[in-house]
């Protein structure tokens, strides 16, 4: 990665930082608009970056919130580079719906299911719902953003996505 790149890393964790703060009421208070600046990221800069970016903005997210589930985040951070990182490469290989559908069903319910063995059903049937509305929130302000924003960046700083 250039230093170019490593600034806009900086800035996209930042504003997921900012999401991170912009709660959603769920049972979990970690649930927030932290991921959608990890899906732009994961268009405009490569689908690695944006899963350094899902990962530390919900990390950071978890940590404003109080780390309510502790080092358990940190499996979430994971599976939201994961899940971001296949996010980006359905978009940019031209499925955008693909994309958008995925990660909203891998994010809200494939994702807490790890938590069914940990906690039980009762934790994983409470936290699916704010999750799930997380997510079609987060990705559904991506999925305005982009198409936006991509060719602005692209024409003003050039084609970063690599």
């Amino acid at each position: 990665m250039n230093a170019k790149k490593i600034s806009w890393l900086a800035l996209f964790v930042s504003l997921s930082v900012v999401g991170g703060m912009i709660k959603v009421p769920a049972p979990i208070s970690s649930v927030a608009l932290d991921s959608f600046p990890a899906l732009v990221a994961a268009v405009l800069l490569g689908p690695v970056a944006g899963a350094l970016v899902g990962a530390f903005g919900h990390l950071v997210s978890a940590l404003i919130g109080g780390l309510p589930m502790g080092p358990l985040h940190l499996l979430i951070a994971i599976e939201m580079a994961a899940i971001v990182w296949l996010f980006g490469q359905l978009y940019v290989a031209v499925r955008k719906w693909t994309a958008i559908v995925t990660f909203i069903l891998l994010n809200g319910f494939v994702l807490p299911a790890p938590f069914i063995l940990l906690m039980g059903m009762p934790f994983y049937i409470g936290a699916v719902p704010g999750i799930t509305m997380a997510a079609i929130f987060n990705t559904m302000i991506a999925a305005i953003l982009i198409p936006r924003i991509v060719p602005a960046f692209e024409k003003r700083f050039g084609h970063l996505n690599a």
